[in-house]
């Protein structure tokens, strides 16, 4: 059986006339039709607007700049196309800075995101005052990082410094936290993590008191312990907000500029060390743009600084849906052993 569709114009005339005899819709009710439909974008457009004015058009005016030479006094200059490119990634200090970038991220993120979870966890355990603790935590975030890193400059001065006073109590002579690579990047990284740690870590305790009680309850009465609770329950189920935060801390870490310009502005003249031993990116960025007054390859800097924590957070997405993924087919495989299980009984 076969069904013919009928369009408006081979509609019967007695559909036509209906169509024809119904009143069109008055101004009021078509203004009201397009409010319904037009509201949620202009509620959202805001946002778009400003990510637009302060994002997206200084991302394409950089990259302009990075195609032309550029003086800092002087202005724009001739087009040069890709030249500025070519000439950052066949610079070695450029491939220092990433290297001091990297090495500086990884000895950060890494340990602060894991004090970060026990400090998280720690805190929802129904402490007495749990406010002053959360206060106390996110205490060193709310220091500006200017005083943070004038601090620590200290407590790392090579001289009579607070860690070489306290390596001496121990027979351990001074260590050049100031002129040593590993040991810079070692000294940078602690005041990263002090900053920083309190802040994820309450993001973090969000995540978990959103967990349900009843699955602790369960797993408590089944035999498991704190530990395999932790890992079992607790860490898959703030998997989400682990990911963001990961994702926040690498952008960030790969961002970091204050903290190494400020370490040993006295003797090096904040551009990263006397070698450039702790030299960032973005100082790298800096120093091109104010210093050498080269905006041009300061710009070019700044698109491969951007293309580079594209990079690491589209592998922090790929690991995490892996993971998932990896999760979600240990699950399907349990409840159908379960289902199994329950057929074999009956």
């Amino acid at each position: 059986m076969t069904t013919t569709l009928q369009t408006p114009a081979d509609a019967p005339p007695a559909d036509r006339r209906r169509r024809r005899s119904q009143p069109k819709p008055s101004f009021r009710h078509r203004l009201s039709r397009f409010d319904v439909k037009a509201s949620p974008y202009f509620y959202v457009s805001p946002f778009f607007i400003l990510f637009a004015l302060v994002g997206l058009f200084p991302l394409g005016y950089t990259f302009v700049v990075s195609l032309h030479e550029w003086d800092l006094l002087k202005g724009q200059g001739p087009f040069v196309g890709f030249d500025n490119f070519v000439e950052i990634l066949g610079d070695r200090m450029f491939w220092n800075s990433i290297f001091n970038t990297v090495s500086i991220f990884l000895l950060s993120a890494i340990p602060q995101l894991v004090v970060a979870i026990v400090v998280a966890y720690l805190l929802d355990q129904g402490l007495r005052a749990p406010t002053i603790w959360r206060m106390g935590v996110l205490l060193p975030f709310v220091v500006t990082p200017v005083a943070v890193a004038l601090i620590f400059s200290s407590v790392f001065n090579e001289a009579d410094g607070l860690a070489n006073n306290l390596l001496n109590l121990f027979g351990i002579p001074d260590q050049q936290w100031k002129h040593d690579t590993f040991l810079s990047h070692l000294a940078i990284a602690t005041m990263v993590n002090f900053r920083w740690t309190g802040y994820n870590a309450l993001i973090l305790l969000a995540a978990m008191q959103a967990v349900p009680r009843d699955l602790y309850e369960s797993a408590a009465i089944d035999g498991a312990g704190s530990a395999r609770r932790f890992f079992s329950i607790t860490i898959p189920t703030i998997r989400p907000t682990l990911i963001f935060v990961i994702i926040t801390a690498t952008i960030g870490g790969l961002q970091i500029f204050a903290e190494p310009r400020l370490f040993d502005v006295s003797t090096a003249g904040g551009i990263g060390g006397s070698d450039r031993q702790f030299q960032t990116t973005v100082l790298f960025m800096w120093e091109l743009a104010f210093f050498r007054r080269d905006f041009g390859e300061a710009a070019a800097v700044a698109w491969l600084l951007f293309l580079l924590i594209v990079g690491f957070g589209l592998i922090n997405f790929l690991i995490s849906r892996r993971i998932a993924t990896g999760d979600a087919s240990k699950q399907r495989n349990r409840r159908t052993r379960r289902a199994a299980a329950r057929g074999a009984e009956r």
